[in-house]
């Protein structure tokens, strides 16, 4: 069977930025990021990691390229299959590409086809919008001046009468 994703660039733009593409089901993560670089103009060089997610888009397990633990128990990209993780009952990923940058993509399975004889896979099918010279800024809550106080649980660390501790305790 043959998966078409979306893989929609996370960005704040008014024009929305994605790709579609074909893959064979069996293929492996690794095959699956290595037809989303290429399809938005990247040389594949830089470090990246698929996340599985829910329908939330909420950040799951991490699937990475190349692993950087300590313990050397990552999963991988090379060694996952796409139709191990991605499925119709969990069709959504989070893929991201060169961690300084932070480029960051929405990855959604929208159909399951037959294989059609004569066609290459994996395969680009349509391209939507320019992908800009550098990645989009991301927002975090913390960067959020409006939701973020850093004095919000009102301990005031000048008030030593109020902590809870004996003098001298050395």
């Amino acid at each position: 069977m043959i998966y078409r994703f979306r893989v929609i660039l996370d960005n704040d733009t008014e024009e929305d930025i994605f790709r579609d593409l074909e893959i064979r089901e069996t293929d492996s993560l690794e095959d699956l990021h290595n037809i989303i670089t290429q399809s938005f103009g990247f040389d594949g060089s830089e470090m990246a990691s698929f996340y599985l997610s829910n329908d939330q888009w909420d950040q799951g397990e991490e699937i990475s390229l190349f692993d950087l633990s300590d313990t050397g128990g990552a999963r991988l990209m090379n060694e996952t299959a796409i139709n191990d993780v991605v499925h119709e009952a969990q069709p959504k990923l989070i893929y991201v590409y060169d961690f300084l940058s932070m480029w960051t993509f929405y990855v959604e399975l929208a159909e399951i086809v037959d294989v059609v004889e004569g066609t290459d896979y994996p395969n680009l099918m349509f391209v939507h919008g320019q992908i800009p010279d550098t990645a989009p800024d991301r927002m975090f809550e913390a960067d959020n001046e409006d939701n973020f106080n850093e004095f919000e649980d009102d301990f005031d660390v000048d008030d030593y009468d109020e902590l809870d501790f004996d003098e001298n305790w050395n």
